[in-house]
């Protein structure tokens, strides 16, 4: 078994598996010393653009068709535009038209895995004279290649210090505890390993390729008639979390299933509910066939770093939402696909489901049987068992989205909550607390990457979004109208969700998860003793139980979560369908998709070649790359970005200029005048006391008793900026793929044309100590910098907020603070140097310790309105791992 340190200061190492250990091999399979260079590289001339003719026609065609989405229509007409632009000049556009264009990406070679399909149709007997419709309609399967699929993955060069290729085990250094991140540092992969290589040990130095797969239905018009369609998604467990959930084409669609259909009559007959059962079994089984073979025996792969490997594949995990594993796993509605609980008594203790025990039981009892006592649909083949040491019941991963976010928060609690409110007080008096509630929500001051709820929650189309923006704001607008359980109740549930959403999980995060689990149960009987809700016994809470031991199979949830797949409808399903005619849209949709991957394998070869280094369209490309949510009844403040920068810092600030210039041009320009612009007179003052600070920062005194003779004094230029930008290491939230986040901290009289925002910031003011005791809050009145003496001071004044306790509240488990005040009532303003502000920080106002009617209060008025406020710990996961 090798070991070896990873990452900076040799905190953590890893046990790598000593058999399945990813030996570098020859094109023939032949192992290669492990100091062997990789075969030379067919090299690329360097002006083979092929089958473009130069950049420009590259760039232009991955502009219009993957960035701009134009449609032909429009193409022909600014291409006619510029035609006629150069008639004078001699000169012709790049492309003639669209017919031109689309000609030139299908005449891409790479990233070229073709579409096939197969046709299915129903093969039973039929009962009478009189067949169902369903029986005699010929079923489309269109799928790619899973086999060439995972070639073209592996092969990226975009992904070669991105993959895991050995199953290890991964420990802190100081305390010898088990870490869990990536898919390869679970115990389902070490296990497979094991087994592999008893089954054949001629396997040993081949590299385990876990295949996860996903799919769930998706709906893209219900105007023009309900459109729906059934994508197949395909990633692998060798790429890291950040990079699958940051949609760097690690999820590659391989295919759409069937949808049977059928008239009322024979919908809910039990003959077309097995037929539709076994079609989407029998499609996969199909799909996946080639993959069948190299699950037994290595076959050899080139990979992006140029060299091969012997590969052998295995099924890992699926992705899928609740009623998906209904179907996966061919168990009954409401029962439990992971254990054998029954779904009366969900929470009952019972052991996991498995391929032997299934096959056991279906071999002994009748149908009946299976169905009432063990919830197994016992005449359905799952696909799995066409596959060697595949066990769908093993395969189904946690699903954050819809059992957490969707599920239990939304259906259930949010639900549950105005159930109580009913009960306790009736029709007509709760639609004034939920009035109320939602002005609470509504209330909120601003934050990066928090979603407005303008109107309250009250709206028909609710997205996961939306769920998980209400998520961060609905414990405090609750409280006070609800018991103290309640609201003990949702904190439980959402530090579950926030533990099992990071992105390293220890065995302490475990212990931490199992205890809220255990809270989360205690507490939520104050809704069955108050009659609210009869059982407990559901599917979606059920699942919670699950997560430690799925996060020791698989690693940390995130990588496995639906949100994963459902981001990729919009890329592969619903983006396409809206530029097809509508008629017979699938081929079309497959088209538009091959050429998006086209496009992508192109632009990952060139630049692999180093062939789009310097500037061209690539800004451009970043700023276009994606498109905002679809429209719905919340949205997003400030979304912030993720960035693909390395991890050189945990967090850094600097400030920016904004486009608003003209604002900051009107700002103050000296410090006397920004004294008066803040109305803060003490401003000269506290100036001097802040470059003393700075220019002896070994001088213990207090600032206050420092006399003024002693500070330099400043009353030179200054310059006033409306914003910040904090870069820190944030990889539990949206990052990019090396875990780095990019917000921005505004401090500007006018945001958006509603009013004034001044953001709140954690202040570093004792880097020994732990969470919050080791941060202070602050709000940003301004941020300005200054020269003295040759050296530039960025710097920021701001109002100080007082912790108020030793300890965060008992029941929300957040921190309370109110605005810092010195004697005479004077707020307690500071100047600090912008290197000790770590992020921007969310409150929200303690509304029950109010008698305020936050009727007429709008969200840029919440901070000045309210005296005491809670350190929102749920505004994002990476607040949640700093704020304890």
């Amino acid at each position: 078994m090798s070991a070896k340190f990873i990452g900076p200061g040799s905190k953590v190492y890893r046990n790598y598996h000593p058999g399945l250990n990813a030996r570098k091999c020859d094109d023939r399979g032949q192992f290669l010393p492990d100091d062997a260079p990789p075969p030379p590289r067919a090299e690329k001339v360097p002006n083979d653009w092929n089958p473009y003719h130069n950049r420009l026609e590259f760039e232009l065609a991955d502009f219009l068709f993957t960035h701009a989405e134009m449609s032909a229509k429009k193409i022909d007409m600014l291409l006619e535009i510029w035609a006629a632009s150069l008639l004078e000049s001699g000169g012709q556009p790049l492309f003639m038209n669209h017919v031109d264009l689309y000609g030139v990406i299908d005449s891409t070679r790479v990233g070229n895995v073709r579409w096939e399909n197969f046709t299915i149709q129903y093969a039973g007997e039929e009962r009478n004279n009189d067949p169902a419709p369903w029986m005699s309609d010929v079923y489309d399967v269109w799928f790619r290649d899973p086999r060439e699929v995972i070639h073209n993955i592996l092969a990226n060069s975009g992904f070669t210090d991105e993959l895991d290729y050995v199953p290890y085990r991964e420990y802190d250094a100081s305390n010898d505890q088990r870490r869990w991140q990536d898919f390869m540092s679970g115990d389902w992969a070490w296990e497979q390993a094991d087994r592999i290589l008893g089954d054949d040990p001629t396997t040993g130095g081949a590299t385990l390729v876990p295949v996860i797969l996903g799919s769930d239905k998706t709906t893209v018009s219900v105007a023009t008639g309900q459109t729906d369609y059934y994508p197949l998604y395909l990633s692998i467990g060798n790429v890291r979390n950040t990079v699958r959930r940051a949609h760097r084409n690690a999820v590659v669609l391989i295919g759409f299933l069937a949808m049977p259909k059928t008239t009322r009559e024979h919908a809910s007959t039990p003959a077309f509910r097995r037929f539709k059962r076994q079609l989407f079994h029998s499609s996969l089984t199909r799909i996946l066939h080639s993959l069948c073979r190299p699950m037994k025996v290595p076959e050899t792969v080139l990979f992006g770093d140029n060299y091969y490997r012997r590969v052998i594949y295995a099924l890992a995990a699926y992705i899928a939402d609740y009623e998906e594993q209904v179907l996966l796993s061919c168990i009954v509605r409401n029962w439990c696909p992971k254990c054998l609980a029954h779904r009366d008594n969900l929470d009952k203790n019972a052991l996991r489901r498995s391929r032997e025990h299934c096959d056991t039981v279906i071999k002994e009892f009748e149908l009946c049987k299976l169905w009432e006592t063990y919830g197994i649909v016992g005449d359905i083949v799952p696909f799995t068992n066409d596959f060697p040491r595949a066990d769908i019941h093993q395969m189904l991963s946690p699903d954050i989205l819809h059992q957490l976010i969707k599920g239990g928060f939304k259906d259930h609690l949010v639900d549950w909550v105005e159930r109580y409110l009913v009960h306790i007080h009736g029709k007509s008096e709760v639609e004034k607390i939920l009035d109320d509630i939602d002005r609470r929500i509504a209330a909120v001051a601003p934050f990066t990457g928090l979603r407005r709820f303008p109107q309250g929650r009250h709206f028909k189309q609710w997205t996961g979004n939306d769920s998980k923006g209400l998520m961060k704001v609905y414990i405090a607008a609750i409280e006070g109208h609800v018991p103290k359980d309640v609201v003990r109740t949702f904190r439980a549930f959402l530090e579950f969700c926030y533990l099992v959403r990071r992105n390293v999980i220890t065995e302490q995060t475990l212990t931490e998860i199992d205890d809220a689990l255990s809270r989360f149960h205690r507490f939520r009987e104050v809704f069955r003793n108050a009659g609210v809700i009869e059982t407990f016994s559901l599917p979606w809470q059920h699942a919670m139980k699950h997560y430690p031991y799925l996060i020791r199979q698989f690693g940390a949830p995130n990588g496995l979560c639906s949100s994963i797949t459902e981001s990729k409808h919009v890329k592969a399903v619903k983006r396409p369908y809206r530029h097809t005619n509508r008629f017979k849209a699938l081929g079309q949709m497959i088209l538009i998709n091959q050429r998006l991957d086209k496009l992508t394998a192109a632009r990952a070869d060139f630049q692999q070649h180093g062939m789009l280094n310097g500037t061209c369209l690539s800004k451009a490309f970043e700023v276009l790359a994606d498109e905002g949510d679809e429209q719905t009844a919340s949205y997003e403040e400030d979304a912030g970005d993720t960035l693909d920068d390395p991890m050189a810092i945990n967090a850094h600030v600097f400030v920016t200029t904004t486009n608003h210039s003209t604002l900051e041009r009107a700002r103050a320009k000296n410090v006397g005048a920004l004294a008066a612009e803040l109305g803060v007179p003490e401003i000269p003052t506290i100036l001097c006391r802040f470059l003393h600070s700075q220019l002896h920062p070994t001088d213990t005194r207090n600032p206050e008793d420092i006399p003024l003779y002693e500070c330099p004094f400043f009353d030179g230029k200054i310059r006033v900026y409306n914003s910040a930008c904090s870069t820190f290491f944030a990889p539990s939230d949206l990052s990019g793929t090396h875990g780095m986040r990019r917000e921005y901290i505004r401090s500007c009289p006018m945001w958006r044309n509603e009013g004034p925002r001044y953001d709140c910031v954690f202040v570093v003011t004792d880097p020994q100590a732990d969470g919050m005791r080791g941060l202070d809050v602050a709000r940003i009145l301004c941020f300005f910098s200054f020269k003295y003496q040759g050296t530039l001071f960025p710097c920021t004044v701001v109002h100080w907020f007082d912790r108020i306790g030793d300890g965060p509240d008992t029941a929300t488990g957040m921190w309370i603070v109110r605005p810092s005040r010195r004697t005479h009532n004077l707020r307690n303003i500071a100047i600090i140097h912008i290197d000790t502000i770590y992020r921007a920080a969310h409150l929200i106002p303690v509304y029950s310790s109010h008698n305020i009617d936050p009727r007429g209060i709008k969200p840029h008025h919440s901070y000045d309105t309210f005296h005491s406020f809670y350190v929102n710990k749920y505004a994002d996961h990476h607040t949640f791992e700093i704020t304890f």
